[in-house]
């Protein structure tokens, strides 16, 4: 089995890191229900909403965000499974995350080589069984199953699959690779 999964907001707890840089700069919380079916561009005043561009362009931002609870354990299990895990993640808007995000895997997940790892700017290039990821446009022209992990921006989404959490997402391969 090929199991494709995208970096932030799967695997990588953006929307910590940027809560907190919110917090730091603006003085406010930005709330679960602040954020609910919204992008922070969208749940912030403009001003703000190009500050947090600014942050997303600024090398390091990407280095320390904390790693999504479950993650390492269950990816672990697929690879020493013989599954093929690839982490892709589309990293061409922000040039100095490249760095970044290597840097985070190679820490976080050394199990996974950098053959197993795709920068890429549109994922309709993917070629696998299972992808994951927090951005149903990304399964708009995807060949496989697409899983939708539940991130304050998706969730009215309806067309697709959804997890909630690791352990979900670990029953739904597991059930996916049965039936296949």
């Amino acid at each position: 089995m090929r199991i494709a999964i995208d970096m932030d907001e799967v695997m990588a707890d953006a929307v910590k890191k940027i809560r907190q840089q919110y917090l730091k700069e603006f003085h406010v919380w930005l709330s679960e229900e602040a954020l609910a079916g919204k992008r922070f561009q969208e749940a912030v005043p403009m001003a703000h909403a190009l500050e947090i561009k600014k942050w997303l362009h600024r090398r390091g931002f990407f280095r320390d965000f904390e790693v999504m609870k479950g993650c390492q354990s269950v990816i672990k299990t697929w690879v020493n499974d013989g599954h093929e895990v690839f982490v892709t993640t589309a990293a061409m808007e922000f040039r100095n995350c490249f760095e970044d995000k290597y840097d985070w895997l190679a820490e976080h997940f050394p199990f996974i080589g950098w053959q197993q790892i795709v920068f890429c700017g549109n994922k309709k290039i993917l070629n696998a069984d299972i992808l994951i990821d927090d951005n149903a446009h990304n399964f708009e022209h995807f060949i496989g199953q697409g899983v939708l992990f539940t991130a304050h921006h998706n969730l009215s989404e309806t067309r697709y699959p959804r997890v909630g959490n690791w352990s979900e997402l670990q029953d739904f391969v597991t059930e996916f690779i049965t039936k296949k």
